[in-house]
């Protein structure tokens, strides 16, 4: 008899901190993997069973295609059995084009367009409307110089009918005004010059800072322009110079900083106006771009009206309605334009009809139970939240109805309101009963709740994780004592978190008031300061339009003496600064790490250069450096490792065989400071290194506040692109803990990102240190502990698109439960009577 394979089989997983793990995952059923930030739930998830069965999936394929298609390296794993194909849904999708819609993206705009070019009631040269007939639809299928061409019955003038190319705005249908972007760019002067009591030797002239043009105010006094006087004291004449000089060649001193002066024949002068066009044309990362943007104001195109469109497009209807006035729609809306057109068709168009309603309802359906209802088709892809990224990635993957396939999805909840978790969890088991396998690393409690089977990777983070501590079914979990998530899934673990009384406590609040932006109508608002408060409500309610969009820049327009957003029709505040805090990943490679992203490198590399031993050597601080040539070992450039090309197999990263991973000359390394070279010092965790430095107070203090944020396990030259994203979090609030926050507002967004519920706990701690410095809080969140530990709630609603941007409650969380007026604060309520249950 046969015996029937049920399960995935790893064998010594090594990937990244996991500890040699021998673990069985059940096929067929879904598996939520649990475990504390930097435990090593991810390496397991997408370094071995997603690298792993893309990989063998990708092997199958001829040599010529498998060249052509990115392919993971092999895993660190000493064997992995019956593994199925597998997709991966990443934590952190791709952030999209201007030219990204939501009906291009998620390939529902590509159907309207087929709809509009086959079924679409079109206008003669003449004037004359012609009803949609199946004649015209087959015109479409024609080929060669008939294709497309159709008479008009009323004036007999031949025509080409739209194909669904001519329809595409980053295409053929692009309004030529804007090019399909449907908005128009405008230099904005008031964004030239900053705060006019400020000379142009202190930087007046904001577009003179953009990179190559720190010189100009020199250039400019050898015109004449006076560059130690107050701005608002120029003349008429220096500040048309200044704004509006001929750009030519000036002869101009250079004056270095050794004291030596160059003289050249012609400089090229910049006005303010010419520095940033000039800056726009050279630019070619999106850094740059969009530090250059900062200088213009985006309007809707006035040929268009923002539809993207050539005008010439929107004389063709489809029951009554244009393509624009259907991109227009919301997603719920569109069913029902269908069910409209097909009633209006001729009978014999009907099968036509039914097939591409058909495939639009296929594609429109997952996302509809994903609760991206309120989205509409022509939304800019860029203003999309990362919640509402990953699932119309999923969406597009459920669409294929696949059997056999391996789901490996990395924190789907994010971004997803307590009432989307339900349609997320449908989708869950539709995907099973298609045949597939699923496994989810996620933190939210009731999709965890929810698994068939549960594998917990702890106990810690770092060194201390990388083990199977517990597998179950999730309720068995609950009455084991080595599980984490444990008491969370009973509803007996301690939610609410002690606080400490403020020092110097404040009444004074923040008021804001919008009008007219996106769904934000004359919404006013008011949040406490030296306080935390929570932002809630559904995806698309509001909350980034209210915060991101209109609070932040509003604050920071302020300090710069400049105007508020034009949505703002008031904002009432205390607040100077602003810091923005995300899970988004720390540096691009791996020469950024814990060590270089804090101050403990710098201070390091002073530490060895002034070492006798270095001073004979004549080694300075740039000698202590892996990213300089003095310092960094040749044969891998300071990397630590070497990539192999090995033709059609993915490439393959070693370590260096030179400098053995440390990076450094060995003549670098022979350096010692209290018998360690810099080597074994990065080696160290944060907690190891802090007995060795507290002769440093510099380094000390760094190292004693990375422990208080709960990262004392990483290691000082550990890459930071590979922290999780509630360490990156983290280690970007280090930076602040050691001064004060007075009038500081910190802005959380969605800070819940792959945090365990434990990991919100030491959060939570962290956030009420910078309460106690004096910072004020907002946390823009769906997670229902972070909530309750707020000591104000702004919930907005009722929904999300057009049923969202009312205010629906305001005040204390457990004031609100008490009689919940919203979605929200339901969920809320039952939520902390759940916690009050003995």
């Amino acid at each position: 008899m046969t015996n029937i394979i049920d399960h995935i089989e790893v064998r010594g997983g090594n990937v990244n901190n996991l500890k040699n793990i021998d673990i069985d995952i059940p096929l067929n059923k879904f598996v939520a993997i649990s475990g504390p930030s930097g435990s090593g739930k991810s390496s397991l998830a997408m370094g071995i069973l997603y690298a792993e069965g893309s990989r063998r999936y990708l092997d199958a394929l001829s040599t010529y295609t498998r060249r052509r298609i990115g392919q993971a390296k092999k895993s660190q794993v000493q064997s992995v059995k019956h593994i199925p194909s597998a997709l991966a849904l990443r934590q952190r999708p791709s952030t999209p084009s201007v030219r990204s819609t939501v009906g291009s993206m998620t390939e529902i705009y590509n159907i309207v367009r087929l709809i509009f070019s086959r079924l679409g009631s079109v206008v003669c040269p003449n004037g004359h409307r012609l009803e949609p007939t199946l004649d015209i639809a087959q015109a479409m299928e024609l080929s060669g110089d008939a294709m497309g061409r159709i008479t008009c019955p009323t004036c007999h003038v031949q025509f080409m009918a739209k194909s669904a190319e001519d329809f595409a705005f980053n295409s053929a249908g692009a309004c030529p005004k804007c090019d399909g972007l449907g908005v128009v760019r405008q230099l904005d002067p008031d964004k030239l010059i900053g705060d006019v009591s400020q000379t142009l030797r202190e930087g007046v002239v904001q577009s003179w800072h953009l990179p190559g043009r720190n010189f100009m105010p020199a250039v400019a006094e050898s015109i004449g322009v006076r560059i130690d006087v107050p701005y608002k004291d120029l003349t008429s004449e220096e500040k048309n110079i200044v704004l509006h000089g001929e750009k030519k060649l000036y002869p101009f001193d250079f004056h270095a900083s050794t004291g030596r002066v160059f003289h050249t024949k012609g400089t090229l002068y910049e006005n303010a106006y010419e520095a940033v066009y000039e800056a726009l044309k050279s630019a070619k990362s999106e850094r740059s771009i969009a530090k250059i943007n900062q200088f213009f104001h985006f309007s809707t195109c006035p040929t268009c009206h923002g539809t993207r469109l050539n005008p010439d497009l929107l004389t063709q209807l489809v029951a009554g309605k244009n393509i624009a006035e259907v991109a227009r729609l919301q997603l719920n809306q569109l069913l029902p334009w269908t069910d409209a057109t097909l009633a209006a068709l001729p009978q014999n168009m009907h099968t036509l009809a039914t097939m591409l309603f058909t495939e639009l309802k296929d594609n429109l359906q997952p996302l509809l139970e994903l609760g991206l209802d309120y989205l509409s088709l022509d939304r800019d892809g860029a203003s999309l939240s990362t919640g509402e990224l990953q699932r119309i990635q999923l969406a597009r993957t459920l669409r294929t109805e696949t059997t056999g396939v391996l789901y490996v999805l990395d924190e789907p909840s994010i971004g997803l309101h307590p009432d989307n978790i339900k349609g997320l969890l449908q989708i869950f088991r539709a995907l099973i009963a298609q045949g597939n396998s699923l496994v989810v690393v996620d933190h939210d409690v009731d999709i965890i709740a929810a698994a068939d089977w549960v594998i917990e990777i702890g106990p810690g983070s770092g060194d201390k994780g990388g083990t199977v501590i517990a597998q179950d079914t999730p309720s068995n979990l609950t009455h084991n004592p080595h599980s984490l998530i444990g008491p969370f899934i009973a509803g007996k673990a301690k939610i609410l978190q002690p606080k400490h009384p403020a020092k110097h406590p404040t009444h004074q609040q923040t008021t804001i008031e919008v009008k007219d932006y996106f769904n934000l109508t004359d919404l006013n608002v008011q949040f406490p300061d030296n306080q935390v408060t929570a932002v809630t409500g559904f995806s698309g309610a509001g909350k980034t339009s209210l915060i991101l969009d209109s609070l932040v820049p509003g604050i920071q327009a302020l300090k710069a003496k400049q105007k508020l957003p034009h949505q703002i029709t008031q904002l009432t505040t205390d607040l100077t600064d602003v810091v923005s805090v995300d899970a988004a990943p720390i540096g691009k490679n791996a020469r950024s790490t814990i060590a270089t992203y804090t101050s403990i490198m710098d201070n390091l590399r002073r530490l060895f250069a002034a070492q006798p031993e270095a001073k004979a050597q004549n080694y300075g601080i740039q000698h202590f450096s892996y990213n300089n040539k003095e310092g960094a070992c040749p044969n891998c450039g300071g990397v630590g490792t070497i990539t192999l090309d090995i033709q059609y197999l993915p490439d393959m990263s070693v370590t260096c065989p030179v400098c053995h991973g440390t990076r450094y000359k060995p003549e670098i390394q022979a350096i010692h400071w209290q018998n360690n070279s810099i080597v074994d010092l990065l080696d160290l965790s944060v907690k190891a290194a802090l007995p060795v430095f507290e002769s440093q107070p510099k380094i000390y203090n760094q190292l004693k506040r990375l422990d208080e944020v709960g990262l004392g396990y990483l290691h000082l030259g550990e890459s930071t692109p590979t922290l999780s994203g509630g360490e990156a979090q983290r280690l970007k609030l280090v930076k602040h803990l050691n001064k004060q926050q007075q009038n500081t507002l910190f802005v959380f967004d969605e800070p819940s990102i792959g945090l365990h519920p434990l990991d919100i706990q030491v959060l939570l701690k962290i956030i009420d240190k910078l309460r106690l410095k004096g910072g004020t809080i907002l946390i823009i969140t769906h997670d229902l502990d972070l909530m309750l530990n707020a000591d104000y709630l702004v919930d907005l609603g009722p929904k999300g698109g057009a049923a969202g941007g009312q205010l629906m409650a305001a005040g204390q969380p457990l004031a609100l439960v008490q009689a919940p007026n919203s979605l929200t604060l339901t969920y809320l309520a039952d939520y902390w009577q759940k916690l009050q249950t003995p």
